[in-house]
């Protein structure tokens, strides 16, 4: 694995690795370099990062290490706290949008459904989104990158703009929400990601992104840092993804 300094949340200058799979960084011959274009805004700040697994996503179970980091008293080199809980709100509140009840930001969810009980295994690149996410209290969106189409960017969503976000159809309203943006429209966002891009059993490469804010830029780059150790752990290869304005 590469243990190299802490990585800023935007552009890297590696030079390319041998093709083989192990624990890599740098550009990965067989991905596209994506970009994200990201709009001015205030208070965000944001990682990302791409990645590529040996096999399908259903071939490869979440290994149990990866498992056991889905418990609120998980050993983890990031802590949740208050005050990242409460900036993450102001963020989302900047653009209108309201992160209470049921649209508040997923790393909350994940807070209370792990004390619940209620949050099983899906997948490994969720698994190890998620495990992220509940110990640092960022959300973060990974999408399926065979499910959307560049040009990227991360932009407020449009005035009664809304998407579906579940199997069932059920659908979020993210006017004045931060969201990802695909080709074809919002795709991701701090609360709930879009159906039509989220991963599944048939997913190979992925495209991560951690929703961050000011004052908490020590912890996204310690974040991203981590995010991608726990999947070159799991065999997968990542790629930093550039981010502009």
């Amino acid at each position: 694995m590469n243990h190299e300094g802490p990585r800023g949340p935007t552009r890297v200058g590696e030079a390319p690795r041998p093709r083989r799979w192990c624990a890599t960084r740098g550009p990965l011959p067989s991905l596209p370099r994506v970009q994200i274009a990201v709009r001015p805004h205030p208070l965000l700040r944001a990682g990302a990062f791409a990645s590529e697994f040996p096999r399908a996503l259903g071939e490869l179970p979440a290994p149990p290490w990866l498992s056991a980091l889905l418990a609120l008293e998980a050993d983890t080199p990031v802590k949740r706290d208050e005050t990242t809980r409460e900036r993450i709100r102001a963020l989302l509140r900047q653009g209108g949008y309201k992160p209470t009840g049921r649209g508040k930001p997923s790393s909350e969810y994940l807070v209370r459904a792990v004390g619940e009980g209620a949050l099983g295994s899906i997948n490994l690149a969720v698994d190890a989104c998620n495990a992220v996410s509940l110990a640092s209290a960022l959300p973060i969106s990974v999408i399926d990158l065979a499910r959307a189409r560049a040009p990227f960017t991360i932009d407020l969503g449009a005035a009664d703009a809304r998407y579906v976000f579940n199997a069932g159809g059920q659908e979020i309203d993210i006017a004045g929400l931060l969201c990802l943006f695909d080709a074809d429209g919002p795709c991701a966002n701090a609360v709930k990601d879009a159906q039509r891009t989220k991963t599944g059993p048939e997913t190979r490469s992925t495209l991560s992104v951690v929703w961050a804010c000011t004052g908490e830029e020590p912890r996204l780059a310690a974040t991203v840092r981590w995010y991608r150790e726990l999947l070159e752990r799991a065999g997968a290869r990542t790629q930093e993804v550039e981010l502009t304005s």
